[in-house]
């Protein structure tokens, strides 16, 4: 082979069969490769505690559904009005709830 040439790398139905056979094994004894933990932020707290949708709760709050996307995203944060708006909505999700009606 002419250097710098790739070469093409094969896994054996052998090997396949040991890797598959090993992640049963793992998967028997409850181990686990990876756990992802995801923090939530006041403003998705706020909205699940109310029980309402993205749409719902973007009303309430007078915002897009966008909006209210971005601040869940944590690619935005809500005003200074907002924010007092959705520290209510966490501490009373009835009043939200009643908002909506």
């Amino acid at each position: 082979m002419a250097s710098g040439a790739k070469t093409k790398r094969t896994t054996s139905g052998e090997d396949i069969g040991r890797k598959l056979l090993q992640s049963v094994r793992e998967m028997k004894g409850n181990k686990r490769g990876r756990v992802t933990a995801v923090d939530v932020n006041d403003v998705t707290q706020a909205r699940h505690k109310a029980g309402l949708s993205q749409a719902q709760f973007a009303e309430v709050l007078g915002i897009s559904k966008r909006t209210l996307q971005e601040w869940e995203q944590g690619r935005r944060s809500p005003s200074g009005a907002a924010q007092a708006l959705i520290r209510i909505a966490k501490r009373h999700p009835e009043v939200v709830r009643e908002a909506l009606s």
